[in-house]
């Protein structure tokens, strides 16, 4: 059996020992500490990965790589709509109001171009002249038939008084399918009002250009 005199000394040892190590385990406890049903209370314990600096360049190249994939994800679905309708601007915006009161400026519309669908008088199409940059909406007037059974046809604007020989090129009376870039099937009425905005105001793109970029910026 120990007698007391070692046990008293084995405490006041160990006692000593606690107090040289600068805390030791009531150290511990006292940084962690304890709350309420026993639970231990956060302290200056070992950071988190969530309490490192915040390093703005990684939300950068995040930002890059979704606004790239939304643009591959926009020229992809173009592209599958072209294949789709067979034409290649499916989507278009009335510029002029030469065809009120059918469509006004800003309708969007929705194109096809299948080469077994004929081009019938009344049709609406949208064509190009040579020359001309921006494609021309309008309805089908008239349609010639050569014996060797190629199509040529005349256009005019609802809102217009005469034909469209006057827009085609110079010693040209009528159109062919060649020049033929869609079919309208159907609209939205103005929502495309913004792309006139842009295209007679460049002013305005210019702004609403430097708002998006704006825009990117503070949510960086």
């Amino acid at each position: 059996m120990l007698s007391l005199d070692f046990l008293d000394d084995v405490r006041r040892m160990n006692k000593r020992q606690v107090l040289n190590r600068g805390g030791g385990w009531s150290g511990r406890v006292a940084s962690w500490g304890v709350g309420s049903a026993g639970s231990v209370l956060p302290g200056p314990g070992p950071r988190s990965l969530t309490d490192a600096p915040f390093s703005p360049r990684p939300q950068l190249y995040y930002q890059v790589l979704n606004f790239g994939m939304i643009v591959s994800s926009a020229l992809m679905i173009w592209k599958g709509l072209m294949v789709v309708t067979g034409s290649e601007s499916p989507i278009v915006v009335v510029l002029s109001g030469s065809m009120e009161p059918a469509f006004h400026r800003g309708d969007l519309l929705f194109l096809t171009n299948r080469i077994e669908d004929p081009i019938r008088v009344g049709e609406i199409v949208v064509f190009r002249i040579e020359g001309r940059e921006i494609p021309i909406v309008h309805r089908v007037l008239k349609i010639h038939e050569k014996q060797n059974g190629d199509i040529k046809f005349l256009t005019k604007g609802d809102n217009n008084a005469v034909d469209d020989r006057g827009l085609y090129k110079r010693g040209q009376h009528w159109l062919e399918k060649k020049d033929v870039v869609g079919r309208a099937r159907g609209f939205v009425p103005y929502i495309g009002i913004v792309t006139i905005l842009m295209n007679d105001y460049p002013k305005f793109k210019a702004e609403l250009f430097g708002l998006l970029c704006l825009l990117l910026l503070l949510h960086l």
